[in-house]
C-alpha cells in the first residue's frame, strides 16, 4: 500500500532542531553535534521511532541518530519523540536514504547499526535493495569501528537466511543468532511497533550479531 504523504510533515521537520538538514556537513563531526565524545548508534529505518525512544531512555550514555528516508513516517516519529516537550538530547533524526550513508558517517565513526524489520523487498529481483545485501554491508563495513556491530531483527525466514548468506560471503562474524527472540534467554530486547503486531499474529523474531571482517 502506497504511502499517503502528510502535508504537515515537511514544515514541522524544517522546524525541528534535532533533526538534521545538512547532514553531510557532519561527517566525522558527529560527536561535536552531539558535544560529547559517547559512542554513536544509529537505527537505519526508524519507523515511528518506538525503538529509538526506548534506546535513548534506557542508554542516556549513547548518542542515538535515527534514519528514515520517508518523510511522512519521520514526522510521526519526531512528533512521539517530542510528545513531553522536548526530543532528548542525545537523539537526532535524519531524512535520508541508506544509499548515501558513507556521505553522512565518516571511516568508523559508527560502534553499532540497527536493523529492525526491514523491507525484506521478497522478489528476488529486488535482492540488491535489502538492507543486508552485499554493497550495504560494505558501506556498514566502512562506517563502524572495527569492534562495531550490526544487530538485525525480522519476521520473515526468507530475509534472515538470505543475511546469514550475505554476511557469510562477506567475511562477517555472525553471534548470538536466535530463530524465535521472544523464547530465548535474551533479555535486553526492545520491541518495536512491527515486532508487536507480527509477534501477536504468531510470527517468531529472527535476530543475529554481526561483527565487520578485520582488514
Amino acid at each position: 500500500m502506497r504511502l499517503r504523504k502528510d502535508a504537515r510533515a515537511e514544515q514541522y521537520l524544517n522546524k525541528e532542531d534535532k533533526v538534521i538538514k545538512n547532514p553531510e556537513d557532519l561527517k566525522d563531526k558527529w560527536n561535536i553535534e552531539f558535544n560529547n565524545e559517547n559512542e554513536i548508534f544509529v537505527e537505519f529505518g526508524c519507523g515511528k521511532g518506538d525503538f529509538a525512544l526506548e534506546m535513548v531512555k534506557r542508554y542516556t550514555n549513547i548518542n542515538f541518530i535515527a534514519v528514515e528516508k520517508f518523510e511522512t513516517v519521520l514526522y510521526r516519529a519526531c512528533k512521539k519523540a517530542n510528545a513531553n516537550g522536548a526530543i532528548p538530547p542525545n537523539l537526532r533524526f535524519l531524512n535520508i536514504d541508506v544509499e548515501n550513508c558513507t556521505n553522512i558517517f565518516g571511516l568508523h565513526e559508527l560502534s553499532r547499526i540497527y536493523l529492525n524489520f526491514s523491507d525484506p523487498w521478497p522478489k528476488n529481483r529486488y535482492a540488491k535493495r535489502r538492507l543486508i545485501y552485499r554493497k550495504f554491508l560494505e558501506k556498514y563495513q566502512s562506517i563502524l569501528k572495527p569492534t562495531g556491530e550490526v544487530h538485525f531483527k525480522t519476521d520473515n525466514k526468507q530475509l534472515f537466511a538470505f543475511s546469514i548468506e550475505e554476511f557469510s560471503y562477506s567475511k562477517w562474524i555472525i553471534k548470538n543468532v536466535s530463530l524465535d527472540l521472544h523464547n530465548s534467554n535474551f533479555e535486553d530486547n526492545i520491541i518495536t511497533e512491527y515486532e508487536q503486531k507480527f509477534s501477536e499474529l504468531g510470527y517468531t523474531i529472527n535476530r543475529l550479531e554481526a561483527i565487520p571482517p578485520s582488514i
